[in-house]
C-alpha cells in the first residue's frame, strides 16, 4: 500500500510506502506519484521507506525517474526511514550522490521550511 500526501505550505509530497518494492509495485505506483508531482507543482519529494523491508533494483529506477521529474521543476528528493537492507541497495547504486537521506519526514519538513 502506498499513500501520497501533499504538504501545501512546504510544496512537498510525501510518499509513504508500506510494501516490498519490486517491478510490480513500481509499475503500480509510479504514475500516481508523477501525477501528484505535476498536479501539485511540488518542489520537494519525500519517500518514506518505514514500511519497506525489501527492495530490488527496480526500486532504484522508480526513485530515479521521480527524482528527474522533481529536479526538472527545480526541486529536491529525499528518502527517510531506510532499513539496513534497503540502505545497502541505495549505497551500491550510488544514488546517494544525488539523493538526500534523512532520519524521518518531520526532519526533512523542518529543513525545507526555510526558503520555501
Amino acid at each position: 500500500m502506498v499513500s501520497i500526501d501533499f504538504i501545501k505550505d512546504r510544496r512537498a509530497i510525501v510518499v509513504k510506502i508500506n510494501e516490498e518494492i519490486d517491478h510490480h509495485t513500481c509499475e503500480k505506483i509510479k504514475g500516481k506519484i508523477d501525477l501528484a508531482i505535476e498536479f501539485r507543482k511540488a518542489r520537494f519529494l519525500i519517500f518514506d521507506f518505514d514500511g519497506v523491508s525489501f527492495m530490488d533494483s527496480s526500486g532504484i529506477g522508480l526513485i530515479m525517474g521521480r527524482y528527474r521529474l522533481i529536479n526538472k521543476n527545480g526541486g529536491e528528493a529525499f528518502v527517510v526511514n531506510l532499513k539496513p537492507s534497503v540502505r545497502k541497495i541505495f549505497q551500491m547504486s550510488g544514488i546517494f550522490k544525488i539523493l538526500n537521506e534523512d532520519k524521518d519526514v518531520s526532519s526533512v519538513l523542518q529543513k525545507i521550511k526555510v526558503g520555501v
